[in-house]
């Protein structure tokens, strides 16, 4: 009902963007947004009150993010550090399967040093942030939804807003305020190695399912749940045209005329800051050669001054000292370009130091600090820091039962069967449950294939089925579902099976090590495609699932499979694939659509269009 009613009390907003006219000269022909967060003048009167007592010093300490493993909860009083953040695969602990409630320990020991007033400090309240990209994935155990192009596939509003809820009180469980959630690129060359962290290459459906999952993340003023106890600070992320870049080059630039940039790249924002999105990061790439950390057009004159954005605009993971003239520990430019919150993980120290010279230089104005400054503390007033108390004493925290809560997982599963995409069915699906199955491939018991990257560590590598406690991979799901109807699953490829279901892959990658030169997938080398060839000569019906990030050129697969399913990478929750490929499942049919073209070729030649997708009922 809730969900209902806020579709209502902002139909105007979803629906017409929020816009108005922009006025801004350099940035008109941008549309201004209307957040639904007000300026609040009694939190305007506290920021002034706060500004005017801080030295230079603890000012640019406001401004400044670390790494949870570079800095102490002294290093926090000392230099008053506005905020820190857990990198991918980072951890308050040593080991991954160390107590949950250490989280939250270093919430408070981070929380207290930064409300020390007992040598002159002043007390701020420090914000935490993490890579909750699919849910609260950093931390073992949790719910580890399918990456976004599979939730593009499944293009449900209404189910992401779920996801966001749930994601948020796994976070909020940890003592976290700070989701660097969602990804609203717009991915335009799948060989992008980030594609899977974007919804689909139509900037419509990226703009309402981003917008959904930040309602779910942040709440809204219509509903009187904005920013309580029960949620945590949203990021739309990466301003802008991250998903735009020439060959689809991690961080490489894009080339586009503004026309491109706004309608296609910055389509997303416009809804994210329509429904008050509180941050917004900075990218890498660069845009016709100038690199975004440092754009005061794009930064300021577009997002602040043009839109009204009037959170903060963090960095990304030392994304400053890509700027010309700057390095990781000096960059004037990134702040005065309009980056309000730094993200210096590990060489912070130098950074302050650096910075504060600078400053009183007057490198960088008073007014410019004083507006960085002023954004950092307004988005802390309104995700009531100031009012919440020590992280152990919010709502939800140490909350341990809610990581992997059961009903999480129920949404993550239904997010995996509306997330299936079927390609091919020459009356093989569904699977009658009595027959014997075989059920095998690399990705067929196999979590952290299916999970991705973003899963417990960052590229998702260096993990195994221990590392996802209470999860579940495709070849469980398999055995319950079909020894639910009286058959057999064997996973000896020398059984008398009836179908032979073969799981395959991408291993899991994400930016870096994710790009790709083209979209052909090495089947050659694949004994899983082998595997397939072998069933299909004894005369077995082949059903192949594919585990992806990214539209992949198959086609030697589809064509020897007697059905082929697109289960793109779908998190912990792997018995979603066998209750729609079964019979008498939990789904009955396939919903998924493709949510980008898929390739005939390497050279991405289209074979299926973007929006296609069979039923069980449709002839191939």
């Amino acid at each position: 009902m809730k969900t209902l009613t806020l579709r209502a009390a902002v139909a105007a907003c979803a629906a017409m963007l929020c816009v108005e006219p922009a006025t801004s000269e350099d940035a008109a022909s941008w549309p201004a947004i209307k957040s639904p967060y007000g300026r609040d003048a009694e939190i305007e009167l506290k920021i002034s009150d706060l500004i005017a007592r801080m030295s230079v010093e603890q000012k640019v300490g406001q401004i400044i993010q670390a790494e949870i493993k570079s800095i102490s909860p002294a290093d926090i009083r000392k230099y008053h550090i506005g905020s820190v953040l857990n990198g991918g695969g980072s951890l308050p602990a040593d080991n991954r399967d160390d107590p949950l409630a250490l989280w939250v320990a270093a919430a408070n020991a981070f929380y207290d040093a930064s409300m020390d007033t007992s040598k002159g400090g002043l007390a701020i309240p420090v914000i935490w942030g993490t890579d909750a990209v699919h849910g609260h994935n950093n931390v073992r155990g949790a719910t580890i939804f399918p990456h976004n192009i599979g939730l593009g596939a499944a293009n449900d509003p209404a189910l992401m807003r779920n996801i966001g809820v749930a994601t948020a009180h796994e976070v909020a469980a940890t003592g976290i305020d700070w989701a660097f959630a969602p990804t609203v690129a717009v991915a335009r060359d799948p060989r992008w190695g980030r594609t899977y962290e974007s919804y689909s290459d139509d900037p419509e459906i990226v703009a309402t399912l981003s917008s959904e999952l930040i309602l779910g993340l942040q709440g809204h003023p219509a509903l009187g749940d904005a920013l309580n106890e029960q949620k945590v600070v949203a990021t739309a992320k990466h301003f802008i045209g991250d998903g735009g870049t020439t060959g689809g080059v991690d961080q490489g630039d894009t080339a586009v005329a503004e026309n491109i940039l706004r309608d296609v790249h910055g389509r997303p924002y416009f809804q994210a800051l329509g429904v008050g999105v509180q941050t917004v990061m900075a990218s890498f790439n660069s845009w016709n050669g100038e690199k975004l950390h440092g754009h005061k057009y794009l930064l300021t004159d577009v997002l602040k001054d043009g839109m009204g954005f009037d959170g903060l605009v963090v960095g990304d993971w030392n994304g400053h000292g890509q700027v010309e003239g700057c390095s990781d520990v000096s960059c004037p430019q990134a702040i005065n370009a309009g980056v309000d919150l730094i993200m210096v993980p590990e060489k912070w120290k130098a950074f302050h130091r650096n910075t504060v010279r600078q400053a009183k230089r007057g490198e960088i104005s008073t007014e410019r600090l004083d507006d960085a400054v002023r954004r950092v503390l307004r988005v802390k007033f309104r995700a009531g820091l100031f009012d919440n108390g020590r992280p152990s004493q919010h709502a939800l925290a140490a909350r341990f039962d809610l990581i992997g809560h059961p009903d999480h997982r129920a949404i993550a599963r239904t997010a995996v069967q509306k997330s299936l995409v079927l390609l091919k069915n020459d009356e093989v699906l569904p699977i009658d449950g009595v027959k014997t199955v075989f059920v095998g491939g690399a990705g067929a018991d196999n979590i952290p294939m299916q999970a991705g990257g973003w899963s417990v560590t960052w590229q998702g590598d260096d993990t195994d089925n221990g590392d996802f406690p209470g999860a579940t991979s495709i070849l469980e799901g398999f055995k319950a579902a079909i020894g639910a109807n009286g058959g057999e699953v064997s996973t000896d490829p020398d059984a008398n099976a009836d179908v032979a279901v073969i799981v395959f892959g991408e291993n899991p990658y994400a930016e870096f090590e994710g790009d790709l030169k083209d979209l052909k997938f090495p089947l050659d080398q694949s004994n899983d495609f082998k595997l397939m060839q072998r069933f299909k000569q004894q005369g077995v019906s082949v059903v192949a699932v594919f585990l992806t990030g990214r539209p992949r050129s198959v086609d030697a697969a589809i064509n020897v499979s007697d059905a082929f399913v697109v289960a793109w990478l779908p998190g912990t929750e792997g018995a979603g694939v066998a209750d729609v490929l079964v019979a008498g499942g939990t789904s009955n049919d396939f919903s998924g659509r493709l949510p980008f073209d898929w390739p005939r070729s390497g050279d991405q030649r289209n074979l299926y269009k973007r929006g296609y997708g069979l039923r069980l009922t449709d002839q191939n």
